[in-house]
C-alpha cells in the first residue's frame, strides 16, 4: 500500500520527465558545404575574425538556423539568404551569450511591403523590415533585396537585418525604447540617454551623418546607430566617440 502511494505521488513527475519538450540541439549539417566561402565573400565581420572566433561564429549560426524557421513569401530563399539572415542575428550578440527566445519565424518577402496589411502589392509599401507584435509576435519580416543590400558594401552604414535584430534585443526588457536595459549596466544608462537625445537633436538640425530615420523614436535611433556601429566602426568612432564608447559597452565589444 505504501509503495502504491509513493508511486501515485511520483507519477506526475515521471510523466513530465518522459514527455517534456527537449530543447533541440543545433544541427551540425544545416549549412551548405561551401558556407565558409560564402561567409568570407559576403560577411566582412566574419572575414575579419581569427580562426577560433570564426568557428564560434559558425556554431552560433548553426544554432540560430536550427531554431528559427524561415519562410519565403513570393520569392525564393537560397543558402546565401539564410547565411546572411543568421549573420544579421549573430553579429550584434557575438560578444555575449544571447539566444533569440523572442523569435520563432522569419518571413522573407520579395520586396518592400505595407506594414499594416503586410501586402507586397499595396500602393504604399515602403517597409524593408519589421518585428511583429500581437498576432505576429515572435515573427520578423524582411525584404530579401534589403537583406542582401546590407552586405553588399563592406563599409555600409545601413543593414536592415541587423536593424531588426537590434529591435529584438531592445525589446527583450519588455519595452522597445532604445534603452537595452538587459545589456547596458545601470551606471551607463543616463549617459546613453543623454548622448542619444543630443544626437537626435543634431540629426533634426541636419548636423549628423546618422540615418535620419533615427529621429522617429529612441528605439529607431538605437537600431540605425547599431547599423552604423557594426557596418563602419572606424568612421563611427571618429564621428561619434562618446556614442561609440557606450555602444562598445552595450554590445560587450572589447
Amino acid at each position: 500500500m505504501k509503495g502504491l502511494i509513493i508511486f501515485i505521488i511520483i507519477l506526475p513527475v515521471l510523466i513530465f520527465l518522459i514527455f517534456r519538450k527537449r530543447k533541440p540541439k543545433a544541427d551540425t549539417s544545416i549549412l551548405p558545404q561551401n558556407f565558409r566561402d560564402l561567409l568570407n565573400a559576403h560577411v566582412a565581420f566574419y572575414r575579419q575574425l581569427n580562426d577560433a572566433d570564426k568557428l564560434r561564429f559558425e556554431n552560433r549560426i548553426k544554432e540560430f538556423l536550427s531554431h528559427v524557421r524561415i519562410h519565403a513569401v513570393h520569392t525564393e530563399v537560397d543558402e546565401l539568404d539564410k547565411l546572411l539572415l543568421a549573420s544579421s542575428a549573430i553579429i550584434p550578440v557575438f560578444n555575449f551569450d544571447w539566444h533569440y527566445y523572442n523569435l520563432t519565424d522569419v518571413l522573407i518577402y520579395a520586396g518592400t511591403f505595407n506594414s499594416e496589411e503586410f501586402s507586397v502589392t499595396a500602393k504604399e509599401r515602403n517597409v524593408l523590415g519589421m518585428v511583429g507584435s500581437g498576432a505576429m509576435q515572435r515573427m520578423m519580416i524582411l525584404s530579401k533585396p534589403a537583406l542582401l543590400q546590407g552586405f553588399e558594401n563592406e563599409n555600409s552604414v545601413n543593414n536592415t537585418g541587423i536593424h531588426e535584430f537590434v529591435h529584438l534585443l531592445d525589446n527583450a526588457d519588455g519595452a522597445a525604447d532604445g534603452i537595452p536595459e538587459q545589456l547596458l549596466n545601470k551606471q551607463y544608462t543616463i549617459p546613453w540617454i543623454k548622448y542619444m537625445n543630443e544626437e537626435i537633436t543634431k540629426m533634426k538640425e541636419g548636423n549628423s551623418d546618422i540615418n535620419i530615420y533615427g529621429v522617429t523614436s529612441q528605439a529607431e535611433f538605437f537600431a540605425v546607430a547599431s547599423e552604423y556601429f557594426f557596418g563602419a566602426p572606424e568612421l563611427f568612432q571618429r564621428n561619434h566617440p562618446e556614442l561609440f564608447g557606450l555602444m562598445e559597452k552595450i554590445f560587450h565589444v572589447q
